[in-house]
């Protein structure tokens, strides 16, 4: 776990913002002034995200990546409406200040939006929590109460409720994703057929819409550094929408390894779950239906599609990073912890 103001670095050339232009487009739109500074969050795989700093006032700035965007992907206009509205019936939202759509300011549309101080559980626990299992079964616990508390959100009542399209919303996303996977192939793949046919034969009636973050995990989450199991904020609302909550649901369980998982799948899901006190996947997903009142009988079928769906993503990246598009050297094993992932939806699907 590290303090996020920590996680910032001077962004590489092809990722500096043009900082003379932006100072006159907060000028003339937020009305700051004095010196700009800007550094990069360096936990992010996809959009860049940026610590700016004006006249000694701290702004958030987000932005798409470089390089091809799928559709619908790293919209910061969807991020920018939600996260104006959200905080006030979801206060773990950070509040959005502004929106450019001028691509000419610094190459791309961005959002601005508040600054949360806490920290970021990433790929481990740090040595200070290790051996506490309390402490464990505490952020696990928090982790589901948040996602209920979320899909508890009236969205009519922050007007939200034209967010998204949810009437055949699973099956989009199954069609989408496939064909994102393909998209982003160097070469046919022709072992996940079975899957997608799985997918499709089984796919489950959708339950009553709710808001759904779309990309819930432990790593968008600050929390207190003095409680990490305390949230602070959720961050990364660009995919943000109405649809099933299980989808949410079995996304996070995507990333909720137990110590008894295939050691390759733990890898892949590159989160501390598989400590000893983290709740089971089978205790999270009682504590969510408790907390919500759901049915969540299907949650193999989303645990099973979320799985393929993160494995999208990840060739995403490591497409890009094959094609020259980033450069970061965190990229360049990605391929394995997709083999990974194919492995664990293939899993899934055959139980």
């Amino acid at each position: 776990m590290r303090d996020a103001a920590a996680e910032t670095a001077p962004p590489p050339p092809e990722e500096a913002l043009d900082l003379p232009r932006l100072a006159l487009w907060l000028r003339a739109h937020l009305g700051l002034t004095g010196e700009i500074s800007a550094s990069r969050f360096t936990s992010g795989h996809a959009n860049l995200t940026y610590l700016l700093r004006v006249g000694g006032q701290e702004l958030v700035l987000r932005r798409p990546p470089l390089g091809p965007v799928a559709p619908g992907a790293h919209d910061m206009r969807r991020e920018h409406r939600v996260l104006a509205v959200l905080h006030r019936a979801f206060p773990l939202a950070p509040r959005s200040l502004a929106l450019c759509e001028d691509e000419s300011v610094i190459g791309a549309v961005f959002m601005l939006a508040e600054r949360r101080r806490g920290a970021v559980i990433t790929t481990d626990l740090p040595a200070a929590y290790r051996g506490r299992p309390d402490l464990a079964r505490r952020i696990g616990e928090m982790m589901i109460d948040v996602l209920a508390e979320l899909h508890a959100v009236d969205a009519a009542a922050i007007g939200l409720d034209t967010l998204g399209r949810p009437e055949g919303f699973v099956a989009r996303q199954l069609e989408g994703w496939a064909r994102r996977w393909h998209d982003a192939l160097e070469a046919p793949r022709g072992e996940t057929a079975p899957l997608l046919d799985w997918l499709a034969a089984r796919m489950p009636a959708s339950a009553a819409p709710v808001l759904l973050h779309n990309d819930f995990k432990l790593d968008n989450l600050l929390v207190d550094p003095a409680d990490p199991a305390r949230p602070v904020a959720v961050l990364d609302w660009d995919m943000c929408t109405r649809g099933d909550p299980l989808l949410d649901l079995g996304y996070l369980l995507t990333y909720w390894a137990e110590p008894k998982d295939d050691p390759r799948w733990i890898a892949a899901a590159a989160m501390p779950f598989w400590y000893p006190g983290f709740p089971s996947r089978a205790e999270a997903v009682a504590r969510y239906a408790a907390r919500t009142g759901r049915d969540v009988g299907a949650i193999n079928w989303y645990c099973a599609f979320s799985t393929f769906k993160l494995a999208v993503i990840i060739q995403q990246i490591y497409i890009r990073y094959r094609r020259g598009q980033t450069t970061d050297a965190r990229f360049a094993a990605f391929g394995t912890r997709v083999d990974a992932l194919l492995g664990k939806a293939m899993a899934l699907a055959g139980r």
